[in-house]
């Protein structure tokens, strides 16, 4: 007799070993269409899996998480099943399942054009609704390699000959289709209903230039027609937003090959910059915390006792000189431990709190750049709180806090808490720990937090907080953390004497907000669409002027706006003034103030607000006084 124990808790008996489809047959109808696999002792299977001993089951459907990622594996599959009916002659490498989708590489003879993944798309549908079962066999390693050296998949046989010889592999087999896969798959291909081809990249085989150029193919896969639309939906707008188009069209900056993963700030987009670099100065003055700044290169021998040259050497650019070795400093950490240490500390001088708009530097791979989002060179809004451990939860409080009305004003409301425990590997002993994770934990739980735990996920010294902001359009952007660092004052012998006039180690505390001012930059153009909040616009107001005849009051308003602290700009070209607004409306500008014969002989301006907003005309005082008041309404 099997006995099989469902979530609700009821024990359901067979009299022999039973399959997941079965069970879930025997439990209705309905619920043996919907399966797409089963869950057992935490492992997802096959409905076709067999159970021959007693175990807790609960049935996977579309609606769970695991049934989701089922979906995506085996559209995945699909993919590669329409490939290889239309284009016999193609390879397939792997396929695994990313965020919101999958990919497969493959090699052929040719790229595949725009035209040839209308077609996969149509062939993956028409296979879908033949609705072929899935089924799984398995081989010895040696005979499945001569198995699909004999279907001339070379990749395929590579992969398998990277297997331990005494292993079996598994095959799945829907209709003419055979493919090496560990598993687990929906039962057939109808349940394969909602996904989208979206493009194709080259990816050189196993990761190495080396190697062949492949072709992968993105897709994305839903469980439902809605799902799937929304997505789509999200992408449109995103694609919309994307900062790198955006940078481009409103002129901030430009990424250059002459520097590649570095930014080119055009006047603009320094502006920008400048407007969150002096916000964040602001916040560390009114804070606490005092502004330092430490030097680019720094001597190999430091990073050595930091652990760096052994652990992350590659990503580090390093530069000689007169035979002594240096590296572009990847963090500012070890800088703000050599200023701690100059001069005697003490625990009255506890918390101490150093801020720095640092500078970093790291060898990130090509493929890996991303506009302004990822790049080489960056500048972090970079904090570091050296306290004794009784302080931590007190810092936690506060930092969070902080965080909270930076985000706001940035117009970020919601915020994702996370906290990353003691990984496998670590130092210190588990007392030290159980202080550190607690601490971090009350520190959430009196900022009236909700988070989550990430179990294992802390660093070899010290658990931290990840704090993460979610967007316009609801993607999600770690940016700022807080983590406890016992382990780098200890290699660098920072120290403080106690009130027992004894001498001790610090705790250090590693605290970002915005993170990389590049990124962050990048997410806030995505987050406005490029219609930055007034306080952060490069450009706040533009005054256009209707004829030549009020060319000069024009510039004289631009001058008064610009003393008045305004960043103003004038339009006095010879253009309709249909145009000019349209012009100025295209780079988002907050203000445009149009000026005419009866706004000059009157004083005033004409304003419109972003938006095709008519806000009247008004006395340029008054506007002055709107905008300054607009803007402290947002802070």
């Amino acid at each position: 007799m099997i006995q099989i124990t469902l979530p609700d808790g009821s024990i359901r008996e067979f009299p022999q070993a039973v399959t997941v489809a079965e069970v879930a047959a025997s439990i209705g109808a309905g619920l043996a269409k919907a399966a797409l696999g089963g869950k057992i002792n935490g492992q997802v299977v096959d409905t076709s899996y067999l159970i021959e001993v007693n175990s807790p089951l609960s049935i996977v459907t579309a609606k769970d998480a695991d049934g989701l990622e089922l979906i995506r594996h085996s559209t995945a599959h699909l993919l590669a099943y329409a490939v290889k009916t239309l284009f016999p002659e193609t390879q397939v490498t792997i396929g695994p399942v990313i965020e919101n989708g999958f990919y497969y590489d493959f090699s052929y003879k040719r790229p595949f054009t725009p035209e040839d993944l209308v077609a996969i798309e149509k062939k993956m549908t028409e296979l879908a609704n033949k609705d072929e079962p899935i089924t799984r066999r398995v081989l010895p390693r040696d005979e499945a390699v001569a198995h699909f050296k004999a279907m001339g998949e070379a990749y395929k046989a590579e992969i398998i000959g990277g297997i331990p010889a005494d292993q079996d592999v598994s095959l799945y087999r829907e209709g003419a289709f055979e493919d090496l896969c560990r598993g687990p798959h929906v039962p057939s291909t109808g349940k394969l209903k909602h996904f989208k081809l979206m493009k194709v990249a080259g990816a050189y085989w196993r990761g190495d230039h080396r190697n062949e150029m492949l072709q992968r193919v993105y897709g994305t896969a839903w469980a439902t027609k809605d799902e799937l639309q929304q997505h789509l939906t999200m992408l449109e707008e995103a694609e919309k937003r994307d900062h790198r188009k955006l940078g481009k069209e409103l002129d901030l900056f430009h990424i250059d090959e002459h520097s590649p993963g570095t930014v080119f700030w055009h006047p603009k987009g320094w502006t920008l910059w400048q407007q969150v670099e002096q916000y964040m100065r602001r916040v560390y003055r009114d804070n606490g915390y005092q502004e330092v700044k430490g030097p680019q290169i720094l001597d190999q021998g430091l990073w050595e006792k930091t652990g760096h040259w052994d652990k992350y050497r590659e990503n580090m650019f390093v530069t000689e000189s007169e035979k002594r070795d240096y590296a572009l400093k990847p963090m500012n950490c070890p800088g703000h431990i050599i200023i701690f240490k100059q001069g005697v500390k003490s625990y009255r001088d506890l918390p101490l709190r150093f801020g720095e708009f640092g500078q970093c530097h790291r060898n990130e791979p090509t493929g890996g750049l991303h506009g302004i989002m990822r790049v080489r060179a960056f500048t972090q809004d970079d904090g570091h709180i050296f306290c004794m451990e009784e302080q931590i939860q007190a810092e936690v409080v506060a930092f969070t806090t902080l965080l909270q009305k930076v985000y706001k004003d940035f117009g970020f409301t919601n915020i994702i808490y996370k906290l990353s425990t003691r990984p496998e590997k670590r130092i210190g002993s588990e007392e030290s720990w159980d202080r550190a994770e607690q601490a971090l934990a009350e520190g959430l739980k009196a900022s009236g937090c909700d988070f989550e735990y990430l179990p294992g996920e802390g660093a070899f010294y010290g658990p931290k907080i990840e704090y993460t902001l979610k967007d316009a359009l609801g993607r999600p952007w770690q940016c700022g953390t807080i983590q406890v660092d016992p382990n780098m004052p200890e290699r660098l012998d920072a120290e403080y004497v106690g009130e027992d006039g004894e001498r001790h180690r610090p705790i250090m505390l590693h605290r970002a907000i915005v993170g990389s001012l590049e990124r962050f930059i990048g997410i806030l153009i995505e987050q406005h669409a490029g219609a930055l909040p007034v306080w952060l616009a490069p450009t706040q107001v533009v005054v256009l002027n209707i004829t030549d005849a009020q060319a000069d009051y024009a510039q004289s308003v631009c001058d008064q706006l610009n003393k008045a602290g305004v960043r103003a700009s004038v339009d006095l070209h010879n253009d309709k003034i249909t145009y000019k607004v349209r012009k100025h409306s295209m780079q988002k500008v907050p203000f445009m103030l149009v000026v005419g014969d009866k706004e000059r002989e009157a004083g005033a301006v004409a304003v419109r607000g972003r938006g095709n907003q008519d806000l009247g005309v008004m006395p340029i005082g008054a506007f002055v006084e709107k905008l300054q008041g607009d803007i402290r309404d947002m802070l």
